[in-house]
């Protein structure tokens, strides 16, 4: 997410921070390299014009000239600038109406992931407590009904299929049956449409007038870039929109839409598409992404993810399980497990300010948590509770039935054990006591742990022990090379 324009934008400012004065040539210059990253990212060149006056007006001031520390304050004057472009706060769903149900319209173009999201509105709504029905009305794409009636069956929501009639008595219908059982929210999929073709948006318009909607939210394709601007003027003309939500924005490296859209159209973004998963769908929180942007981190979302992931009394007992050392390898499947449900270990990364130069390992780390997870999953339940038992045959076995070697169960195997004695040794009371050897942590994370410096990590020249010269042998001298012993002779 937004990874080219990060790298673009840390390159830039490392060049200006710690520079004890700024001429006004430099700020014009590093402000050049800014507009250069930001039209690279596909951001809509009036919105980047707008942003780069902005950023301009102040950076080239006495804010910046007087400024004790110059280069931070230019990184200052361009966050701010870029949070007042991509919103000043974040916007949140209407979760209340009048008049029951709470109708909320899905609207966008055929392919950007329209029947997706509305499944993801359904299940957030369902979590906030919500009686939720979702409705089939794209009746011009083969296989859309039945595709939302399995993410309906996923989430645990009804779906009101109308079969191949019109879409404006399908969503009548539905509406009539949602106000009969006294459901509290509906979320309509639409058919996805071009905003140039004028039938299917005056038969989008008078589905909006049977539906009365709270909530019309076009669905734009992250990775369209600056063209974002032009599909979502086109469907303003047509349709009361109330909010943006931008899908698939996991896939894309640039972010031009998320800085355009609300700049250009006026219209929030208010949801944004993070993953495949029903959760996936995350509120826009404009100051959480220009940090993000900027390289800076993105701490609360951090921390709210983990809170939805980590069950507290599952981690409380876990936490006691480790200072008795009665922890097992089932325990660190369920770790596996909560870990993914927060995000893959270089998203996690990119929100840990710092953090940016150990996303280049994370790829790495995944591969070795998947790796040591299949490896478990291979074991039986006693060798997973406990792991002396495992022989040669036996990590043949699960060697065999992991798609791993032999050297990598013995590996795992081992930095379980040593991380179980140690933690056997702290609960003894000897606090403080070095393990010999010791040198991993959770066992399957790579040397103990996430890269980049993180817990765990074993930095370079660790991991192996010192060779030590036997008393009274003479330490050797340093070989000189043979091209100054020629020179030494002469």
């Amino acid at each position: 997410m937004f990874e080219s324009l990060t790298d673009r934008f840390e390159v830039t400012f490392d060049r200006i921070r710690g520079r004890g004065r700024l001429s006004e040539r430099q700020v014009d210059e590093t402000l050049g390299e800014v507009r250069l990253a930001l039209l690279e990212a596909d951001v809509n060149q009036e919105v980047a014009n707008r942003l780069l006056d902005r950023i301009r007006v102040r950076a080239v001031g006495a804010e910046v000239i007087k400024s004790v520390t110059p280069g931070h304050q230019v990184v200052k004057i361009v966050h701010e600038s870029l949070l007042e472009t991509l919103g000043s706060e974040a916007v949140p769903l209407v979760m209340t109406a009048s008049s029951r149900p709470l109708t909320t319209l899905v609207v966008g173009l055929q392919g950007s992931g329209k029947t997706t999201t509305a499944a993801k509105l359904a299940h957030h709504y369902l979590r906030s407590g919500k009686s939720v029905l979702m409705v089939a009305a794209d009746l011009a794409r083969p296989g859309a009904v039945e595709q939302l009636q399995q993410l309906g069956e996923r989430v645990g929501v009804p779906v009101f299929g109308g079969g191949r009639g019109n879409p404006v008595s399908v969503v009548r219908s539905a509406l009539r049956q949602a106000d009969r059982e006294g459901l509290d929210a509906v979320v309509v999929d639409t058919a996805g449409r071009l905003q140039i073709d004028r039938a299917l948006m005056t038969e989008l318009g008078a589905m909006a007038r049977a539906a009365s909607p709270h909530e019309v939210l076009l669905v734009l394709d992250a990775m369209t870039g600056q063209e974002s601007v032009a599909v979502a003027r086109g469907f303003s003309e047509h349709i009361d929109l109330t909010g943006v939500v931008l899908s698939k924005l996991d896939s894309d490296a640039r972010g031009g839409a998320a800085i355009s859209v609300r700049e250009a159209t006026g219209y929030p973004i208010k949801l944004v598409g993070t993953g495949e998963g029903p959760r996936d769908l995350e509120v826009f929180h404009p100051e959480r992404m220009a940090s993000r942007i900027l390289g800076m981190g993105d701490v609360l979302t951090l921390i709210e993810r983990a809170e939805e992931a980590v069950d507290q009394q599952q981690a409380a007992d876990m936490a006691q399980r480790l200072l008795r050392a009665e922890f097992t390898l089932d325990d660190y499947i369920e770790q596996v497990k909560s870990l993914r449900r927060m995000g893959s270990v270089g998203e996690l990364l990119g929100m840990i300010p710092g953090a940016r130069p150990a996303m280049a390992d994370a790829q790495a780390v995944d591969r070795e948590v998947r790796r040591s997870e299949a490896i478990i999953c291979s074991m039986t339940p006693a060798e997973r509770v406990n792991p002396k038992v495992i022989d040669g045959s036996r990590r043949r076995r699960i060697a065999l039935g992991s798609g791993t070697s032999v050297q990598d169960v013995t590996g795992l195997v081992r930095q379980f054990n040593q991380m179980r004695s140690m933690f056997q040794s702290l609960s003894g009371g000897k606090t403080g006591m070095a393990l010999p050897g010791m040198r991993g942590g959770f066992p399957g994370i790579p040397s103990g742990g996430l890269p980049g410096g993180l817990p765990g990590r074993a930095m370079p020249g660790a991991g192996g022990r010192a060779r030590r010269r036997p008393a009274g042998r003479p330490k050797k001298k340093p070989r000189t090379p043979k091209k100054l012993q020629k020179k030494k002779k002469r």
